[in-house]
C-alpha cells in the first residue's frame, strides 16, 4: 500500500496545520498538566524496561513483538547495548532500583576484551557515552574505568590513519582495523565523550585526538565553506562531492557546538558558526514554501538529491543553539508538517513531492530532540505540545507486547509494526520527553549538556 500523492489543496492544508503550532495547540485542547505527562512517560519507560529485563537482559536489543533479542555490534556476542543506553535515563526518572541493577550488571558482566570488531562511531556514542553518563550520575569509579578501557581500544582505529581519521571498524582485542572509507559523522563524533573522559582522567590526549580528526576535514572545506560527507582515512581526502546535514554528517556539526558549550573551545565555536552560515547560504532551499537542506555539491552548491532523512530534524535545534532561532523554527515547521500529514514522520522524504521514500521507520528521536533544544532556549510551551503529539503517536503505533518497536509500514491503516527496539530509544526520545515534561529536580537545566545519543555529560544534580 502506498500513500496517495499530496494534492496542492491537501499540501496547503497540511502547511496551515503546522504553520502556527502554538495557536493550534492552545485552541484545540485545555492546558496540559505536564507532571501527569511526565509520569506517563516514566511509567511507559519502566514498563518497557521490565520487558527488556524479562526477555533480553544483558542483550544488545530487544525484539518487543516476539520477545526475542538481537545482537548489534557483533553476531552472537552482546555488549548490553540497550542496558548501557538506558542507565542515565533510569537515573533521571528516579528508577533507582532499576538503575542500580543495571550498574551491577555492567560491573559484573561487561567485558570489552573480546576478539570481535565493533563500529567505532557507534561504540563511542552509545557505550563510551553511556558509561560516562552513568558514572556522572552516580559516581561509581568502575563505570569510568570501563569507559576508559573501551575508549583506549577504540583509539587503535585513529592510530591506523596517518591523518588521525578513525577507520570504521576495530577489533576490541587485537586492534585490527577495517574499512577506511568513512564519513564526517564517523570521524567527527568523539570530542564530547573523549573530552569528558579526558577531564575526568586528567588525560587531555583524548580531546586532542578527537579535535585533530575534525580539524583535518574542516581544513578541506571548499570555497563555499562546505565539506563533502565522505572521506578516506588512508588518503585524508574527500571521496564524494555530497555535502549533507543529515546522513553521513549530522553529529559532526552537533559536536562542534557541543565542544564550545562543554569545554569553551573557541576554534569549535568559530567552525560551528562558519559551517552554519555556509549551509544556510548554499544548502537551504525552499520547496512549496517549506525550508529543506538537500544534499548539494560541496564545491558548486548544485542540488544532487531531493531526498531528506528524518535524521535532519535535529538541525532545527542546532540552528537555534548557534543563534539562528528563526531559521530553526522555520525548519522545525517543515517536520511538523510531515508529522501532521503522516502521523509518524517518514524515515526518508522526497522533498520535491513531500512523499515518503521509505515506509518503514526506526523509532526515530530527532524531532523531540529539536523540540527540547528549542524549548531550553526560551521555555515556549509550543515545543512541549509538539513533542507531546510525537509521544502520543509513538504510543499509538509502536507499543508492542514487550516494549516499543520500530514500524514496518506507516502507510497501512493501522500502521504495521516491525520487531525491534533500537538501543537509542532507551537513551534518546524517552529522555527528551521526560526532560521536556517533568522539570525534574535531578537535572540542572541551565547547565544541561547532552551528547548526540542524549547521554547527559553535564547537568546532573546529585544529592
Amino acid at each position: 500500500m502506498s500513500f496517495a500523492r499530496l494534492t496542492r489543496r491537501s499540501a496547503l492544508a497540511a502547511m496551515a496545520a503546522s504553520a502556527s503550532p502554538v495557536t493550534r495547540a492552545r485552541a484545540a485542547q485545555p492546558p496540559v498538566d505536564w507532571k501527569v505527562q511526565a509520569a506517563d512517560v516514566r511509567a511507559e519507560f519502566q514498563w518497557a524496561w521490565q520487558g527488556y529485563v524479562s526477555k533480553a537482559w544483558g542483550k544488545d536489543e530487544i525484539n518487543p513483538v516476539s520477545g526475542t533479542a538481537t545482537s548489534f555490534f557483533m553476531k552472537g556476542h552482546d555488549l548490553g547495548l540497550s542496558l548501557v543506553e538506558a542507565l542515565d535515563t533510569l537515573w533521571i526518572m528516579g528508577l533507582d532500583a532499576e538503575f542500580q541493577a543495571g550498574v551491577d550488571w555492567v560491573k559484573q558482566s561487561l567485558d570489552f576484551d573480546v576478539d570481535g570488531e565493533v563500529q567505532v562511531f557507534e561504540t563511542n556514542i552509545r557505550l563510551v557515552g553511556g558509561l560516562l553518563a552513568a558514572h556522572l550520575a552516580c559516581g561509581d569509579p568502575v563505570l569510568l574505568a570501563k569507559a576508559k578501557d573501551l575508549a583506549d581500544r577504540l583509539l587503535k582505529a585513529f592510530d591506523a590513519s596517518p591523518y588521525g581519521l578513525p577507520w570504521r571498524y576495530v577489533n576490541l582485542r587485537t586492534g585490527a582495523v577495517r574499512d577506511p572509507e568513512t564519513n564526517l559523522a564517523e570521524i567527527g563524533t568523539y570530542i564530547t565523550e573523549f573530552g569528558v573522559l579526558g577531564r575526568l582522567t586528567g588525560e587531555k590526549r583524548y580531546f586532542d585526538i578527537a579535535k585533530r580528526a575534525m580539524k583535518h576535514a574542516l581544513d578541506r572545506r571548499s570555497k563555499l565553506g562546505l565539506m563533502a560527507a565522505n572521506i578516506d582515512a588512508r588518503t585524508g581526502e574527500f571521496n564524494s562531492r555530497r555535502a549533507s546535514i543529515d546522513v553521513y554528517a549530522d553529529s559532526f556539526y552537533e559536536y562542534l557546538w557541543d565542544a564550545w558549550e562543554l569545554f569553551g573551545d573557541e576554534d569549535c565555536k568559530r567552525w560551528a558558526l562558519e559551517c552554519t552560515a555556509a549551509q544556510l547560504a548554499h544548502q537551504a532551499k525552499r520547496y512549496d514554501g517549506r525550508l529543506w537542506f538537500p544534499m548539494v555539491d560541496f564545491e558548486t552548491g548544485a542540488v544532487l538529491s531531493t531526498t531528506q532523512s528524518e535524521l535532519a530534524a535535529y538541525y532545527a535545534g542546532l540552528l537555534a543553539q548557534v543563534g539562528r532561532k528563526a531559521e530553526g523554527d522555520d525548519y522545525l515547521a517543515t517536520f511538523t508538517e510531515m508529522q501532521a500529514t503522516y502521523g509518524v514522520i517518514p524515515e526518508s522524504i522526497d522533498i520535491a513531492t513531500r512523499q515518503p521514500r521509505r515506509l518503514h521507520t526506526g523509532l526515530r528521536p530527532e524531532y523531540p530532540d529539536a523540540c527540547l533544544n528549542l524549548w531550553l532556549l526560551d521555555r515556549d510551551e509550543r515545543y512541549r505540545h509538539l513533542a507531546l503529539r510525537h509521544y502520543r503517536e509513538m504510543k499509538a503505533t509502536s507499543r508492542a507486547a514487550y516494549g516499543y518497536t520500530a514500524l514496518k509500514d506507516i502507510s497501512a491503516k493501522p500502521m504495521t509494526q516491525g520487531d525491534n527496539c533500537p538501543g537509542y530509544w532507551w537513551s534518546e526520545q524517552m529522555k527528551y520527553y521526560y526532560l521536556l515534561f517533568s522539570d525534574t529536580p535531578r537535572i540542572d537545566y541551565a547547565t544541561l549538556q547532552l551528547s548526540t545519543e542524549a547521554n547527559v555529560l553535564r547537568g546532573f544534580r546529585r544529592s
